[in-house]
C-alpha cells in the first residue's frame, strides 16, 4: 500500500502518508498546508473528504485487494484547524460485490486528536487481485 500511495500524484501533493493498512483497518496521515484551506483558514472540505474516502477505500483494499469508490458520505462536525489531520478507516461488512467502511477523521493539535468527520462508503473489489471476501 506504501508504494500505491508514493505512486499516486494526488497522495504526494497532500504528503499523505499511511500509518496502518491491514485487515479491514487503514489509518493515514496528512500535514497541514496553508495552500490546502478555504477562505476561512480551515481545511477545505474537499479535503476532510478526500481524507475519508481514502480510509474507506484503503481499509476496504486491505480486506478485498484492489477496489474503487462508488459512493461516500461525509459529515463534517467541525473546522479542519490542526497541525495535521488522520483517518482512520474500517470494514464494516466486506462481500464479493461490495465493501461498505466507515471513516473518522481528526485534527490534531498538540498531540491532542479533536473529531473533524465521519463517513460511510461503499467500494465495489475490482482487477484479478481480489483477495476472497467475507460474507
Amino acid at each position: 500500500m506504501r508504494e500505491i500511495v508514493a505512486a499516486t500524484p494526488f497522495n504526494m501533493l497532500t504528503r499523505t502518508e499511511v500509518v496502518a493498512c491491514e485487515g479491514g483497518f487503514a489509518e493515514l496521515s496528512m500535514p497541514f498546508d496553508p495552500r490546502m484551506t478555504q477562505h476561512h483558514g480551515y481545511l477545505h472540505g474537499a479535503l476532510i473528504g478526500y481524507l475519508a474516502d481514502t480510509a474507506i477505500s484503503w481499509s476496504a483494499g486491505s480486506k478485498v485487494g484492489d477496489v474503487v469508490t462508488s459512493e461516500f458520505r461525509v459529515h463534517i462536525l467541525a473546522p479542519g484547524i490542526g497541525e495535521s489531520f488522520i483517518a482512520r478507516g474500517q470494514v464494516v461488512k466486506a462481500g464479493r460485490r461490495q465493501v461498505i467502511s466507515r471513516a473518522d477523521v481528526f485534527a490534531v493539535s498538540g498531540g491532542e486528536e479533536k473529531l473533524i468527520a465521519i463517513a460511510t462508503g461503499t467500494c465495489i473489489p475490482v482487477g484479478q487481485d481480489r483477495k476472497e471476501a467475507v460474507t
